[in-house]
């Protein structure tokens, strides 16, 4: 986005939303990957200066693949099949590694893109293939088209000019690191307050390691 642009409050209530209310969504998580964490540390004493943002904390720092759908409203078998489904899906792909960074201003975060795209692509697509086997490949929820692979740093709590945030982080320095995606996870993610935290449902691992179930 330009500097000229506003920023939005990122955490106006989205369709569906509301307080109690959580999300099954797939997930690259990152609590144990020392590329991430030293990123989140890179980029502290610039977001540390920006009250208009939220940083986000380490262990919070994701990376959105895919959403299953609000938890009220996918049956606990749903949830069990798709899982199984992934299990082999994925069991097909290798871990792989991605750079992450430098963080930039979006309208409503900051972010750090994630590259090469194709290895995370290909595992959103084996996520929502095990989806489409459960319940049908025309019942995925989520365009397929469109994904932009990325990590949020922090989120904007009120509309304002982006340049202030633009030229902050400029002055301080683009960062990257590299983390390896080993598995994807299932989470049940709720925003209550103002913050994206979750449970773990089950970590999935790539090229058919030993998978989990919370």
């Amino acid at each position: 986005m330009s500097a000229t642009e506003p920023m939005r409050d990122h955490w106006w209530w989205r369709p569906g939303w509301k307080t109690g209310r959580s999300f099954y969504t797939w997930h690259v998580t990152f609590a144990d990957q020392p590329g991430a964490q030293r990123l989140v540390a890179d980029y502290a004493p610039v977001l540390e200066k920006l009250p208009q943002l939220d940083p986000v904390p380490s262990r919070w720092l994701h990376l959105t693949l895919q959403g299953i759908g609000f938890t009220d409203e996918v049956a606990d078998d749903d949830v069990d099949r798709i899982v199984r489904a992934a299990r082999q899906r994925c069991a097909e792909l290798e871990p792989f590694t991605v750079a992450i960074g430098p963080a930039h201003v979006d309208p409503e975060t900051i972010q750090m893109p994630a590259r090469p795209l194709e290895p995370l692509a290909r595992l959103r697509l084996a996520i929502r293939a095990a989806i489409g086997d459960v319940w049908g490949h025309d019942n995925v929820p989520e365009p397929e088209a469109g994904f932009r692979a990325h990590v949020s740093l922090g989120y904007s709590n009120t509309a304002g000019p982006a340049e202030p945030v633009a030229q902050a982080l400029d002055a301080h320095g683009g960062y990257t690191g590299e983390v390896t995606v080993t598995s994807v996870s299932l989470i049940n993610l709720n925003r209550d307050r103002k913050a994206y935290e979750w449970t773990d449902v089950a970590s999935v691992p790539l090229g058919g390691g030993t998978p989990s179930r919370t």
